[in-house]
């Protein structure tokens, strides 16, 4: 990993990598933990498909042919998270899916700015 993207390590969210064909190409400490059960840092070099079940898997699909970003909250474990999946590009074209879960407290707080 590149010395300034150095940070993303240690991040306290699972940050996973993906090419745009679907091919899992980065995933930091936090992900590789989360997914260990799965093969943690196995995953890279491998399919994002064969990770996700129906329903799951045709939402995912969708998301790299329209390209689209995706956001949702799930509970798993006991810890509620928002994941956030989001489509990345280099030199303008599309690049592949970030997917980023960032581990939320049972409450919180929401603030209007209008």
């Amino acid at each position: 990993m590149r010395d300034e993207l150095s940070w993303i390590e240690e991040l306290p969210a699972s940050v996973t990598l993906t090419d745009a064909s679907g091919t899992i190409i980065a995933m930091n400490a936090r992900s590789r933990a989360t997914f260990a059960a799965e093969g943690g840092a196995a995953l890279l070099g491998a399919s994002v498909f064969p990770c996700h079940p129906e329903p799951a898997l045709a939402a995912i699909r969708t998301l790299y042919e329209t390209q689209a970003p995706n956001h949702y909250t799930i509970s798993k474990g006991g810890q509620k998270r928002i994941i956030h999946q989001l489509p990345w590009y280099r030199d303008g074209h599309f690049a592949g899916l970030v997917e980023i879960s960032i581990p939320i407290p049972d409450t919180l707080p929401h603030f209007d700015r209008d």
